[in-house]
């Protein structure tokens, strides 16, 4: 297990929020799961994992964090996420930002573009794209939608739906200062490697524990809701690989 990174100052202001330090609570060991051979990780064999039937499950550890749709959680406030999928010619990278320390809730947290679905949009789809838009200026024709990811309930009792896009190439960044304080891009072969994916333990104040898988990437820590989002997205992957192969 590497050693917690170095906090920033948007992390400091995390961790005062949260009321304790994520990258500090105690690590749990898990079974080592294969990696996945970079040939699964190109475009074509992206867009054939979520054209085909793929049987899989998400992590068993967090099965009632997720639901298949909003019916299954009608109390849940309706939200939506991009995971853009960027090609690289070093290969694809997935694009995460960092909120904006002045934010209420989340604040300099590592996470996907999106946001609340509104009353306008016809779906989640539509919303996840409109939030990319309005948050890091990536205008909805550039990204190919190849699916979307079993929905996850928040702490805070948001229904978040991930959907996963292909950025196509000549796209530009526009962040919005008001959102987001950062916009950076991780190797996906990096996320996609479970020697990288790490699971802590949080003791809560009434006995009972919580879980979080967390990944880092040079000076950022991604754990929480972005963190099991990407955890599922390599189980898919690894099911795809095993069952349509090459």
């Amino acid at each position: 297990m590497s050693s917690p990174i170095l906090l920033n100052d948007l992390a400091r202001i995390e961790a005062t929020r949260l009321g304790f330090d994520p990258q500090l609570q105690p690590l749990i060991e898990i079974p080592q799961l294969p990696g996945i051979d970079r040939s699964y990780l190109e475009p074509d064999f992206l867009l054939a994992a979520y054209s085909h039937p793929v049987q899989w499950g998400v992590e068993p550890l967090f099965a009632n964090w997720f639901v298949p749709d909003f019916a299954q959680y009608p109390q849940g406030k309706q939200a939506a996420v991009c995971v853009p999928l960027v090609q690289r010619p070093s290969g694809i990278h997935v694009l995460l930002t960092r909120r904006a320390g002045h934010l209420f809730s989340h604040a300099g947290q590592v996470c996907f573009p999106g946001g609340r679905i509104e009353a306008s949009d016809p779906d989640a789809v539509h919303a996840a794209l409109r939030e990319t838009h309005e948050e890091v200026g990536i205008e909805p024709t550039y990204i190919q939608t190849l699916g979307e990811q079993p929905i996850f309930i928040t702490n805070s009792h948001y229904a978040m739906r991930p959907v996963v896009g292909l950025v196509k190439q000549g796209f530009s960044i526009r962040p919005d200062p008001s959102e987001v304080a950062e916009v950076f891009e991780v190797p996906l072969s990096v996320l996609m490697d479970p020697k990288n994916h790490r699971l802590h333990r949080l003791p809560g104040k009434d006995g009972n524990e919580r879980y979080y898988f967390s990944m880092s990437w040079q000076d950022h820590f991604i754990w929480g809701a972005t963190a099991a989002v990407i955890r599922n997205f390599y189980h898919h992957l690894a099911a795809a690989s095993q069952q349509l192969g090459r």
